[in-house]
């Protein structure tokens, strides 16, 4: 694919595990953490979150891919203003946005 291809935004959720100056509750055993990142394919959009959830101090483990907004609504999700806001805010600053974090507890 040429690097003149348009970005898009993916719907990533990623799984992390702890590390130290991670920033999450002292008693999670990790987390999940919904994303967008934008890419001009899939792969791409997950480098850019691994590598960026790396700069941040978190240790990342797997990534689920969800795709992108339209192919999300074509499989029948509804997706609300909040979250199409957030998708053109990664879109249009080539970003990648930490939409929701959800802490694991033993």
């Amino acid at each position: 694919m040429s690097r003149d291809t348009a970005q898009q935004v993916y719907t990533l959720v990623v799984e992390v595990g702890r590390k130290a100056g991670d920033g999450l509750p002292g008693d999670a055993t990790g987390a999940a953490l919904m994303v967008y990142a934008s890419g001009v394919d899939e792969a791409e959009a997950v480098r850019e979150a691994v590598a960026i959830l790396k700069q941040a101090g978190m240790a990342p483990l797997d990534v689920t891919g969800h795709g992108t907004c339209e192919e999300r609504e074509a499989d029948g999700f509804d997706i609300g203003d909040d979250e199409r806001a957030l998708m053109a805010r990664a879109r249009d600053e080539n970003a990648v946005i930490v939409a929701q974090v959800t802490p694991f507890h033993d």
